[in-house]
């Protein structure tokens, strides 16, 4: 029997299409996200750069720290702040989300 707790965060594969649509406007569009599931926290698919229209976003002065994930970059869309943000230098546990962007809940469709 395996006693080792299951860790806090982990990363998966997401299966499905993601686009996150703000004001009309196609943000990101993608079928190669990954799932971040961390305990106590709802999922979080994280979008490839190559599949998010940064051209769009604009860098926010904003910078948060999470203790497992380190510091978080956040992005802007027009009048719409801090839509978005991206680990650039998280943990080598989950280092697959290193400059992926992931956004709100609510922006999505």
């Amino acid at each position: 029997m395996d006693d080792a707790p299951e860790p806090r965060i982990t990363l998966h594969p997401h299966a499905r299409r993601v686009r996150v649509v703000i004001d009309g406007t196609v943000l990101a569009d993608t079928t190669r996200a990954i799932e971040l599931r961390e305990r106590g926290y709802p999922p979080r698919q994280y979008l490839p750069r190559d599949d998010v229209r940064m051209d769009l976003l604009t860098p926010s002065d904003t910078v948060t720290h999470c203790p497992f994930k380190c510091d978080a970059s956040y992005y802007s869309f027009g009048e719409h702040k801090d839509v978005a943000w991206s680990y650039e230098r998280p943990p080598e546990n989950i280092g697959d989300i290193a400059c992926c962007l992931v956004f709100y809940r609510g922006v999505s469709g």
